[in-house]
């Protein structure tokens, strides 16, 4: 037999092997949806559940979930009341999510407008979470229909909370920046607190650039919505993804808007305090030089405020830690004054905290600016305890002359 007959014979065996592959595969497909054809609806679940437990179930089930589908919307007049039809769909959907088979988009965009009940149309959106992404038809959909929820809400009609809350966990896993504009005023319409939650979880697993429209809130809203937006963008998931400068650059417009905010109530004073101690934390983590004179402004507002009792002093140690990463001459003069007045206190009436006292000394160690060398070195000569005396003998050796 010469060489070209071997080859010949070789190549029509491999074709024969070949076809005998795909037609076994192709049996198996149709041996499934014949027996699911065949059964009673109570028995096409199960079906499915064997199918999905088959060793060789990657290589059908995708096609079989939507095979599943498609006879569920062909018979939704029939059945779409029956409790066996609801499991079915329930199965098929989360079982096509789960097999990541994207061909099945479009049946469940669908089956959503079909089947109405609760349960359909949870297991529904939470299939298109998975296997919409990227799908600009699926996004505009699903927030078209957060949309109108929202509206029906806001005019005191009833709403199914449940499927709403299943629409925002799905725009959250899509992960689409566009949903931002539509999540963000959830948040304020007084919906309960698992929409809330579920709201400001989504908010953080949205892509893209959220950043110009987290600032913009920042700059224009209502005191409580940009407290909102701040702490968004603040989350892990955003915050990584923002520049050094975008941090900084958000954090410090936050800071300066809080310190000339006059609050009316005392919701909005807590909103208010709470961005600013946020976004000092922020700046102090930076050491966002940049910001050093907003800082001290901070760091005043927090002296009187501890002064007048309403912040603790572990509130307003924080604010002397953030002036102190700054390490300017303006945050050194700050916290020598500040160390002047509990010196004196300290003189007059015995009085001191010392584990305030502590931080103040230790942060003008760090900075090292001399302007502290009279305000530590006074500390000698008052009876403050051992360990703020060695606090300071120890900061004026750190001082740069």
């Amino acid at each position: 037999m010469n060489q070209k007959n071997t080859w010949l014979i070789a190549a029509f065996l491999f074709i024969a092997v070949l076809g005998q592959g795909l037609a076994a595969q192709e049996s198996i497909l149709n041996s499934y949806q014949r027996n699911f054809t065949r059964a009673e609806l109570s028995a096409k679940a199960g079906i499915l559940q064997d199918a999905a437990a088959d060793h060789r179930a990657s290589e059908f089930i995708g096609e079989l979930y939507e095979f599943a589908m498609n006879f569920i919307l062909r018979n939704a007049r029939q059945f779409q009341r029956d409790s066996d039809i609801t499991t079915l769909l329930t199965i098929s959907v989360r079982g096509a999510a789960d097999a990541g088979y994207t061909a099945s988009v479009n049946t469940l965009r669908q089956m959503f407008n079909v089947y109405r009940d609760t349960q359909s149309r949870t297991a529904v959106l939470g299939a298109l979470g998975v296997l919409g992404k990227g799908n600009a038809q699926v996004i505009n959909e699903l927030k078209q229909f957060l949309a109108d929820q929202n509206n029906l809400f806001l005019s005191d009609l009833e709403i199914n909370q449940d499927t709403f809350l299943a629409c925002i966990s799905a725009l959250g896993s899509l992960g689409d920046n566009s949903s931002f504009p539509l999540l963000f005023p959830v948040l304020f319409a007084g919906y309960p607190d698992d929409i809330i939650a579920a709201v400001e979880k989504a908010l953080g697993n949205l892509y893209g650039d959220s950043y110009q429209f987290i600032i913009d809130v920042v700059q224009r809203n209502p005191v409580r919505e940009k407290l909102a937006a701040f702490r968004i963008g603040r989350r892990t998931d955003n915050f990584s993804r923002f520049s050094p400068v975008q941090r900084g650059t958000l954090a410090e417009t936050a800071l300066d808007i809080g310190l000339s905010l006059k609050p009316n109530t005392d919701a909005d004073e807590a909103a208010a305090s709470a961005l600013m101690a946020g976004a000092a934390a922020v700046l102090g983590e930076l050491k966002w030089s940049r910001a050093a004179s907003l800082l001290v402004k901070y760091f005043y507002r927090a002296q009187a405020e501890y002064q007048n009792g309403r912040i603790s002093g572990e509130q307003f140690l924080g604010a002397v830690t953030i002036l102190g990463a700054m390490g300017s001459a303006e945050a050194a003069q700050a916290l020598a004054l500040q160390l002047g007045y509990f010196n004196s206190r300290m003189e007059r009436r015995g009085d001191f905290d010392e584990t305030l006292t502590l931080g103040v000394v230790n942060t003008l160690g760090e900075i090292g600016a001399k302007i502290a060398f009279d305000y530590l070195l006074y500390i000698n000569y008052l009876p403050y305890p051992e360990s703020i005396q060695v606090a300071a003998r120890d900061a004026l050796g750190r001082l740069k002359w």
